[in-house]
């Protein structure tokens, strides 16, 4: 089967292949997927760059990159129902702590980490509902319903913003971005129901004054370091920052006592490691959504299979306002 592949950390252009790989066969417990699409996320891209802390070489002699992917099911392992051949599904954790991922025509998974597509689902969103998807619905989710109440939605037109913003919505809750540029556009298109600019020095009293002078109940926090002080000043008594992300400033200074007269929860989400169970929830709330017509995952561009390298660059080049796939079967 064609993938890529890279054994060294580099530039994407540099540490890339296109790689004619062993066709993999699905173990006890596995399914087959062929897949059609690849989803590349920020953390596939550190990955490969070499960028994580400690890390200095990778972890496997040869990896395929990327987690995220959507496709059909070719052949299961045993104990595994054949009935499931055949099943359109998306992808979780395809390359979390393993070596080959979803960049290549087929990846063999446990068959629970390929969740059938809701019906009436594309391909292109589901290898976008893995990384994305799940980041956003546990953001919004996790400490339970928000109908009623009051969510802040930092870096409101970003990929995982974006699907915040609609979740929240369609959960019911009166909804708040910071975004800017045409980025506000996007986030109001996508829900919410009044955004700020995110550079304002008085950022917290825009909030306010979108929320009637109220606190917020919850905020969704891309940038957990840059944006700490901010979040304690609005949070509410008892409210939640869900923080997913603090690539700017990954050290974070505030003050404890601030935070904790206001018995204020800091909920640091990485979703690769979301128990089962818990993950189960929070699918069975984004395929809700999904079904009910509530979610638009949208997709800035798709490379075919021999550009991945440009993929991941347009990954590091920011500024995007979608997903970013690779078209596995071009």
């Amino acid at each position: 089967m064609r993938a890529i592949t890279y054994d060294r950390f580099g530039p994407a252009a540099d540490a890339l292949s296109l790689t004619d790989m062993p066709k993999p066969q699905p173990a006890a417990g596995e399914v087959l997927v062929n897949l059609a699409f690849s989803g590349v996320n920020p953390s596939d891209v550190k990955a490969r760059g070499g960028t994580r802390p400690g890390v200095t070489k990778p972890p496997f002699p040869q990896i395929i990159p990327h987690s995220d992917g959507a496709g059909t099911i070719s052949a299961v392992g045993k104990g595994v129902d054949p009935g499931r051949i055949g099943q359109r599904v998306w992808i979780w954790n395809g390359q979390w702590q393993r070596a080959f991922g979803t960049c290549a025509e087929q990846i063999a998974v446990p068959s629970d980490q390929a969740v059938e597509l809701p019906d009436g689902t594309d391909m292109q969103t589901g290898a976008s509902l893995g990384i994305p998807g799940l980041t956003a619905c546990h953001a919004v989710f996790g400490g339970g319903d928000v109908r009623g109440k009051t969510v802040l939605v930092q870096g409101g037109a970003g990929t995982v913003g974006l699907l915040a913003v609609q979740l929240a919505r369609w959960g019911g809750a009166h909804v708040i971005a910071s975004a800017r540029g045409a980025g506000a556009d996007h986030a109001r298109a996508a829900g919410a129901s009044a955004v700020v600019d995110f550079t304002e020095a008085d950022l917290a009293n825009k909030v306010l004054a979108a929320n009637d002078v109220k606190l917020i109940d919850r905020i969704i926090e891309p940038e957990f370091g840059v944006n700490i002080a901010t979040d304690i000043a609005l949070v509410a008594q008892n409210g939640t920052i869900a923080a997913y992300g603090s690539a700017a400033q990954p050290k974070a200074e505030f003050n404890f006592l601030e935070l904790m007269f206001k018995a204020a929860t800091v909920d640091a989400i990485l979703i690769y490691l979301l128990p089962l169970e818990q993950r189960r929830q929070i699918i069975e709330r984004l395929h809700a959504a999904l079904i009910d017509g509530a979610l638009t995952i949208p997709v800035e561009t798709v490379y075919p299979l021999s550009d991945t390298a440009k993929a991941h660059q347009a990954v590091e080049a920011g500024a995007r306002h979608g997903a970013i796939l690779v078209e596995v079967g071009k």
